[in-house]
């Protein structure tokens, strides 16, 4: 699909309702790909872009939790809001606890439908800005020598350079030396923000070698 415009999925066995969710959906100005089993959904190659999925609760293959639980392994899962004919109270508590979006009860209101269908492509725009961000971190990490990762794994723990240089067998002029290209390689701005990389990296010191 050319382009990052949001994708709004649905999955649903009824076509006459995919067919009304599709209208409406197409009105308000979304890009929509419908489905109508959750198997069909998992078989098409879906692109990486912010969207999310308006799911049915009772589908004859997978079931709409089923499939929610599938898509939660995913590192870029889809946001979900759920529809049904016939909702309780457990289910709606399960599928809310699982990070479902929305739990809608046919016949639903076209606003709110369109409203939880707003914050839902917000919502993984966000996460996928967010990887992104980490992705190029990580990156960025990965190009440091193996000495520059052990030097930033040991200033974000608070060590002072005469510290670090002592117990990776260094001296203190070599430390600041790393030290320098740590944070210019990181794109770091202060210690603060390489110590907030670092927790999002998940950073531990390293073994030294002798």
């Amino acid at each position: 699909m050319p382009g990052d415009e949001p994708v709004i999925y649905i999955v649903d066995d009824d076509d006459s309702v995919r067919e009304s969710l599709e209208c409406l959906l197409a009105q308000a100005g979304w890009r929509v790909v419908d489905f109508g089993s959750a198997l069909e959904f998992l078989s098409f190659a879906r692109p990486v872009l912010p969207g999310c999925m308006i799911l049915d609760l009772n589908l004859p293959d997978l079931s709409g939790l089923e499939l929610q639980r599938l898509l939660a392994r995913e590192p870029n899962a889809l946001p979900v809001i759920f529809i049904t004919g016939r909702g309780d109270i457990p289910t709606t508590v399960q599928a809310m606890k699982a990070g479902a979006v929305e739990f809608l009860t046919k016949p639903f209101r076209p606003d709110a439908l369109l409203s939880a269908v707003q914050g839902a492509v917000e919502r993984s725009r966000a996460a996928l800005d967010r990887h992104a961000d980490l992705q190029a971190l990580r990156e960025r990490h990965d190009r440091l020598s193996r000495r520059e990762r052990e030097v930033m794994a040991l200033v974000v723990r608070g060590q002072l350079n005469k510290q670090v240089g002592g117990e990776l067998g260094i001296s203190e002029i070599t430390v600041k030396s790393h030290r320098g290209r740590v944070m210019r390689k990181m794109q770091a701005r202060s210690l603060v923000d390489l110590v907030n990389m670092a927790s999002r990296l998940s950073v531990t010191p390293v073994a030294a070698k002798s």
